[in-house]
């Protein structure tokens, strides 16, 4: 993937004049079945970002799609669920015509002003992975999606009038509530990736523990270990809890005990030296912690040991 500067689409008409597309319906919101773009306007590698939202379903296209730090192909149905601001890359495949179907929504934050989701759409973590992690739908999911489109198409393409805002915001509700069960379903179906992400984040926060990099920069953060891991923090929260009912940083502390006892038990470290060493900078806020996850304090803990 070529790393140029990203091409920033500022509004929903604009996208649609880049794409050879007729004008929008409406200039802040717009429902496009992938099949009436004939053509892509790049001839190379690009990088793109919106200043809008972007929900796509898509299936058999023959370009490649840069999505976080993976890229992906196209022979099941996939949906990504891209935030303003974001950037995602496009690959063309130059040798053949542009081929693919599916659904893409665009909603500019505008439209959503003065509801109640221009809020509760932030909520929802896919929104929220940075572009790490899509979502792979079952063809039965794919069809309740492909309804859901094609409905709010239909009424896209109505006369707009003084009820069609509060219609398509109850059926882009219901979208995205539908989304949110097949993610879970996907942390579920994917436990065995779900694990092995698990055995990743054990090495990575051993390696770091058994490094000077907690004395030298304190606990790692949640944004730290996600990035080495190369998946976001929404998406490396939702795997653990979905494992293991905890989040990162609960792993973080308990990686953490385990060190405390370690010295605790097999060295004759003062508790302010430990502290020091596991990168506090005030003692009692280690022996606090200390106390809140075993209910004893450092000294209590190492007395049980002579």
């Amino acid at each position: 993937m070529a790393s140029t500067q990203p091409h920033r689409i500022k509004t929903i008409s604009e996208y649609h004049q880049v794409m050879g597309l007729p004008k929008p319906e409406h200039p802040l919101i717009s429902v496009i079945n992938f099949e009436s773009i004939k053509h892509l306007p790049y001839n190379e590698s690009i990088s793109l970002v919106f200043n809008f939202y972007s929900i796509s379903l898509k299936r058999d296209f023959n370009a490649k799609m840069k999505y976080g730090q993976q890229e992906y192909d196209f022979d099941e149905g996939i949906m990504f669920f891209i935030s303003p601001g974001q950037v995602f890359g496009i690959e063309i495949d130059k040798g053949s015509a542009l081929k693919h179907s599916g659904w893409l929504l665009l909603i500019h934050p505008d439209f959503l002003w003065n509801t109640p989701l221009a809020k509760t759409i932030k909520q929802y973590e896919y929104f929220s992975y940075s572009v790490h992690e899509a979502l792979f739908l079952s063809e039965k999911e794919e069809a309740t999606i492909t309804g859901m489109m094609q409905n709010m198409e239909q009424e896209y393409r109505s006369n707009i009038d003084k009820f069609s805002q509060n219609i398509i915001i109850a059926q882009l509700e219901l979208l995205l509530t539908y989304a949110e069960r097949f993610y879970q379903r996907q942390f579920i179906t994917r436990k065995i990736a779900n694990h092995k992400l698990l055995n990743r984040l054990e090495d990575v926060l051993t390696a770091y523990f058994n490094s000077d990099a907690l004395a030298k920069k304190g606990l790692p953060s949640v944004t730290y270990i996600a990035e080495t891991l190369n998946v976001s923090p929404g998406y490396l929260s939702g795997s653990l809890k979905i494992l293991t009912g905890q989040s990162t940083q609960h792993h973080i502390h308990d990686k953490l005990m385990e060190k405390a006892k370690e010295k605790l038990s097999t060295t004759g470290l003062s508790v302010s030296e430990i502290a020091y060493e596991l990168g506090f900078e005030h003692p009692q806020s280690f022996s606090k912690l200390f106390k809140i996850k075993t209910s004893v304090s450092p000294l209590e803990f190492r007395a049980s040991f002579n």
